[in-house]
């Protein structure tokens, strides 16, 4: 089964000790997606732009069809990758 973004919030919602790894981000200064150090951190909450953010600092879905998910299971870590034309990042939990 394909992930979506329902499946994305399920899995915000239900998941204890949330992880980002934020791969890449868009940035204004060059006008394209940037690589950023690699590497998992605990989720950090936030209340900007809850509708693209799901509430989570590091996260950004663009929406309209234009979010890529897949699942990602690797380096003791399970969980979605999620891509668009702002970054790419990954939202997951410790096996």
């Amino acid at each position: 089964m394909k992930p979506t973004k329902t499946t994305i919030k399920s899995f915000i919602k239900n998941a204890d000790n949330l992880f980002i790894n934020v791969k890449s981000s868009f940035d204004g200064m060059t006008d394209m997606c940037e690589a950023q150090k690699d590497g998992f951190t605990k989720v950090e909450k936030t209340e900007d732009n809850i509708k693209n953010s799901l509430g989570i600092k590091g996260a950004w879905f663009v929406g309209s069809g234009r979010d890529y998910f897949t699942v990602y299971n690797e380096n003791g870590f399970k969980g979605y990758a999620i891509s668009n034309c702002c970054g790419h990042f990954i939202l997951a939990v410790k096996k």
